[in-house]
């Protein structure tokens, strides 16, 4: 019954996230309203970690498997994609470092922060 629980908080929030995009007058992404909807009950503490842990866990260890369609898509469309093959590489590149010096910084955020906490 606790796994049924957790889904139903996970796929709560991704509803919520779709219903919010859709009545925002401009393109947002569902995934992204879900997850600051996330973000913003885990702050509150209106829903805690152990609330979702075990299924988040779960789609976590599982993540590549949920890339399969849109590297199929990438294939279907491959004679546009090798059109344009600069600017995309170049969108890879830049893109890549942005999430790898955005992923540092909060590391080094979350570890100071932490650390600082420990100190108190």
């Amino acid at each position: 019954m606790k796994i049924l629980s957790q889904i139903a908080i996970i796929f709560s929030l991704c509803l919520a996230g779709e219903i919010i995009s859709a009545l925002l007058p401009f393109p947002f992404p569902s995934a992204i309203s879900a997850m600051l909807l996330l973000l913003i009950f885990l702050f509150t503490g209106l829903l805690k970690i152990d609330h979702i842990k075990e299924k988040s866990d779960f789609l976590l260890s599982n993540m590549s498997f949920f890339f399969i369609p849109a590297g199929v898509r990438v294939i279907e469309h491959l004679e546009l994609v090798s059109s344009l093959w600069l600017p995309f590489l170049i969108i890879v590149l830049v893109s890549t470092a942005a999430v790898f010096l955005v992923t540092a910084a909060a590391v080094s955020l979350v570890m100071k922060t932490e650390k600082r906490r420990k100190a108190e």
